[in-house]
């Protein structure tokens, strides 16, 4: 056991109870087990609001932290001592109190058509139906196919698929990420390339909040479980959103990707009939060493990109695209 520990029999893990967050948790909670097998792991398992407006405009309501904020509140009660979120869940700003200690290594990026014909984005018949409740997914899948006609879906991987099977979609998008995670069988899942589909900040990324004074295990967090080039791939695409003023139920797509020890990073703004602004630059980091000088670089990079944006139209758009929500049913937005 390590020192830092030495007080500690007990590691409480907070998570959704969706079959998706409790993979993620467990999958923590063996990691923490590994270097620390003296300790025990115990899951504090909550339903959260976003969980229970299920009819609800999430956008009205608080948007995607919606699904973070009980689990917030077992770490303020120390009811848990860490949550585990899927990083494309998490509000661009955490509330004063917490942080993001670790983010893991990041697990399949792209977006996941689904289908029980085999479909790709070429193959799908004219005006096929499509589900996804994501406006992000929503706008690029409109640019390439405008005859597509998207519909929204809400609640998990399962409910999402039993949509699929029974209620005449001829298709539904979803995170190739959590398919893997379930082992998800018996679908026709055929990749999108993530240019055509630029993912959602923090796609497939797992990452891990505490209380912002628990400085022992946020030091453990990061020498243990947090993977450096990650976590500054997403700290780029975080701050891509938030300089766009945007959110997670708007249609701001960022990805990051590392070529030897350079990071670009492509940002997508759009709107609801497909529409999209493109921008992209990079960034030569002396090594992929997770520092605070490496973190502000990411930063700076993510602000690039959002000025880039910026300079196209970006910040009317967005604008454009929240007078929409506020006037639309387009603000049922959910995780992806």
């Amino acid at each position: 056991m390590t020192q830092a520990f030495h007080n500690r029999s007990v590691l409480r893990i907070a998570t959704r109870k969706s079959p998706l967050a409790l993979w993620q948790a467990t999958h923590v909670g063996s990691l923490l087990q590994n270097v620390l097998p003296n300790i025990s792991i115990e899951y504090v398992k909550r339903v959260t609001e976003g969980d229970r407006l299920l009819e609800s405009r999430l956008a009205d309501k608080g948007g995607k932290g919606l699904f973070v904020k009980e689990l917030e509140i077992a770490l303020t009660y120390k009811e848990a001592d860490l949550a585990v979120h899927s990083m494309k869940d998490v509000p661009m700003s955490l509330p004063d109190g917490f942080a993001l200690s670790a983010i893991l290594k990041r697990a399949a990026v792209e977006d996941a058509l689904v289908s029980l014909n085999n479909y790709n984005l070429v193959t799908l018949p004219p005006n096929a139906r499509i589900g996804t409740s994501s406006l992000r997914r929503q706008t690029q899948l409109l640019a390439l196919r405008p005859d597509l006609r998207i519909e929204p879906i809400r609640g998990n991987v399962q409910t999402r698929l039993n949509l699929l099977n029974n209620k005449g979609f001829d298709a539904i998008i979803l995170a190739q990420a959590g398919l893997e995670r379930l082992q998800i069988q018996g679908y026709d899942i055929v990749l999108i390339d993530p240019m055509d589909s630029v993912p959602a900040v923090g796609q497939g990324a797992i990452g891990i909040e505490i209380r912002a004074d628990d400085a022992e295990l946020h030091e453990f967090l990061m020498q243990h479980l947090n993977h450096s080039e990650t976590a500054l791939a997403v700290i780029a695409e975080r701050r891509l959103n938030l300089a766009l003023g945007g959110g997670c139920q708007f249609p701001i797509a960022g990805h990051a990707t590392w070529q030897d020890q350079q990071l670009s990073l492509n940002g997508v703004v759009g709107n609801s009939i497909g529409y999209l602004l493109r921008a992209q630059a990079e960034e030569q980091f002396s090594t992929d060493v997770f520092n605070a000088s490496h973190i502000k670089q990411a930063e700076q990079l993510g602000e690039r990109v959002a000025g880039l944006l910026q300079r196209q139209g970006a910040n009317q758009l967005i604008q454009d695209v929240k007078s929409e929500l506020s006037k639309s049913d387009l603000s049922q937005t959910s995780p992806e």
